[in-house]
């Protein structure tokens, strides 16, 4: 852009005048991302209309932009700049994606001011250069490639930049610098570990490893923000490198058996522990505690998840506690206290050689239902979309059904299916796919299928509604799942309690109560799902939409009655509004002027002329 042009435009608006530099940079033949379009290169400067021409890759060629308006929104892009580069010569990209990923972080690194940027801005490019979603595996493996490569220096805070080095460092140095500075105990700890795995065949670090112990020893001794599995694991890094010089560790204050004995949760311990020490974990525990090891390592497998669950199994296999374990599950099992990830363990490991006999006992249809107990319980008392790793698992075991359901009556695999059908824990497909293969054992389940699908079917039109009734469903909702749902929940819990469950009425009602509860959890879910929230702001002017305000005359009478037509949940009929889905508003809509509508209600026919029409935004 010329300086008489850049002059001109900061007579008209002084404030310019702060963006001379990039004024002059707008220039024919220039790139640039802008917020909403994306990127582009500018083409022209039209002075008789005083708008840059600016064709975006998003279809929008030929843009007219006031560079008063745009130069806050428009990036310039400098002619090496990755994403230009992309443009002209993709392949180079492309080649350079899979052979040299660090190097295409250092050329990105290259165009920022003190070459660095923040994880947040290096993303918002490769979500550009790659896509939204392609970008992210991507960008997970090259982080790691990152961290290891001297060239650049990873961020250790999620705040920190990434910073393209003027001389390489090596990453034990840099990791040593970080320890030494940071006042995080909790991060110290992880950077000694880093250290001390590092130090094997480097004698500089190996030099290093009396200060960091020292430090470290302090650290766990002084700090107060340290939690009780914080400090067990400072305490066994503590320890690695004590025996590492030769230190006598049982000196040392305070022991990993003090921190046990100062614990009043143990399990909560151990779900804070990193799982490469959970073997650790459990034989600090037989050390410390030598008569009743195996009271609390079988609570602690009661509670357990994940990674633990398995690690407490095999520990207490190699001390020939099989007996232990097997009259464990089936007690939990016949006191309907078996948790979900006690289930998935029986379920995931119930083919392999070194666990039947502890999974073979216990393939029975009652397992099926404490799995599908398990899944609802997790599913009622979860307010997010979070997957249930448990359903995962029974959906893709394509054998787990008939194999617990051999010897099973048909009433029983009846019982199991409504279960299923009932479940929350699982999707609709989902369910179909696993009802599909109770149905292949026993045909006449196929009459549940067909009268769930009956009754579940819904419209699947988009909803147009306002802001007010949009948050009005959302409320209702979220006191269903946070709250009733619970509630109910614990009154079914409660009524199982009192016995035979055929002729429990507390039990009946509470189901009665869970299936309407559920009901309107799953109308609410598809309307706030269809749900289109508006403003009614861009409601025509020369004929009637949604947002329109109506004068209409009753043909029958000659009265003339004036509406709203809003959205879909809107409707007042004592203030005259109208949902745009009644018959009349379905009627009226995309009408003008002087034409006509006709409704026939309960057999009354009515014929209606459109007098005016008006926004509701404007007139309200």
């Amino acid at each position: 852009m010329n300086p008489e042009v850049i002059n001109s435009l900061v007579e008209k608006s002084p404030k310019l005048k702060a963006a001379r530099q990039i004024l002059e940079q707008m220039n024919p033949g220039t790139f640039c991302v802008h917020r909403t379009f994306g990127f582009g290169e500018i083409k022209d400067y039209d002075e008789a209309t005083n708008r840059l021409i600016i064709d975006f890759e998003e279809g929008k060629t030929g843009h007219a932009m006031d560079p008063a308006f745009c130069v806050d929104k428009l990036e310039l892009l400098a002619a090496d700049h990755v994403l230009v580069r992309k443009h002209k010569d993709p392949e180079s990209i492309t080649t350079a994606m899979k052979k040299q990923p660090v190097e295409l972080i250092m050329d990105i690194l290259k165009n920022y001011p003190d070459q660095s940027a923040t994880t947040m801005e290096l993303e918002r490019i490769l979500a550009r250069l790659i896509g939204p979603q392609k970008y992210k595996k991507w960008w997970t493996n090259t982080k790691k490639l990152l961290v290891k490569d001297p060239r650049v220096g990873a961020p250790m805070k999620k705040t920190d930049p990434y910073v393209l080095r003027e001389e390489p460092v090596k990453p034990e140095e840099e990791i040593l610098e970080f320890y030494l500075a940071t006042k995080n105990p909790k991060e110290k700890i992880l950077l000694a570990e880093k250290l001390f795995d590092l130090s094997d065949g480097k004698p500089e670090l190996k030099d290093e490893l009396p200060l960091i112990l020292e430090t470290l020893t302090d650290c766990i001794k002084e700090s107060k923000s340290l939690t009780m599995a914080d400090r067990l694991h400072g305490v066994w890094v503590r320890n690695n490198l004590a025996r590492d010089l030769h230190e006598d560790v049982e000196t040392l204050q305070p022991t990993s058996a003090s921190i046990l004995d100062a614990t009043d949760d143990l399990s909560q311990l151990a779900s804070d522990l990193p799982s490469n020490y959970y073997k650790r974990y459990l034989d600090l525990i037989t050390r410390t505690y030598p008569d009743k090891w195996e009271n609390i390592i079988e609570d602690l497998l009661r509670k357990s998840e994940g990674k633990f669950t398995n690690e407490c199994i095999n520990f207490l296999l190699e001390r020939e506690q099989d007996e232990r374990i097997n009259s464990s599950l089936r007690k939990w099992l016949d006191e309907q206290t078996i948790r979900g990830p006690i289930l998935y363990w029986i379920i995931k490991n119930r083919s392999s050689k070194k666990f039947r006999k502890l999974t073979d006992p216990l393939m029975e249809p009652r397992l099926l239902s404490a799995a599908f107990f398990a899944i609802d319980s997790e599913a009622l008392h979860s307010t997010g979309t979070r997957r249930i790793p448990l359903a995962d698992l029974i959906s893709e075991d394509h054998t787990l059904i008939s194999d617990l359901l051999a010897d099973a009556s048909t009433e029983t695999a009846q019982d199991l299916a409504q279960m299923l059908l009932m479940n929350q824990g699982f999707e609709d497909l989902t369910k179909k796919s696993v009802l599909a293969r109770f149905i292949k054992l026993y045909p006449s389940i196929q009459n549940l299928l067909v009268s769930r699908e009956s009754e579940t079917k819904k419209d699947e039109d988009s909803l147009i509604v306002s802001q007010d009734s949009f948050d009005k469903a959302k409320a209702e909702y979220d006191e269903i799942v946070t709250k009733k749902i619970p509630e109910n929940k614990e009154a079914i819990a409660t009524a199982r309690e009192h016995g035979d469950l055929k002729e429990n009425s507390e039990y009946k009602m509470a189901r009665q109560d869970q299936d309407t509860l559920l009901a309107r959890r799953s109308q609410l879910e598809l309307d706030l799902g269809r749900a289109q929230v508006t403003d009614f702001t861009d409601a025509p002017s020369d004929n009637v939409g949604i947002g329109s305000v109506v004068e209409l005359k009753q043909a029958s009478n000659g009265s003339v009655s004036t509406f709203a037509i809003l959205g879909a949940w809107d409707s007042d009929p004592e203030q005259n509004v109208l949902s745009y889905k009644t018959p009349l508003g379905q009627e009226l809509i995309s009408k003008k002027v002087g034409d006509k509508a006709f409704t026939e209600i309960d057999g009354v026919k009515q014929e209606w002329t459109i007098q005016a029409i008006n926004r509701w935004v404007d007139v309200k």
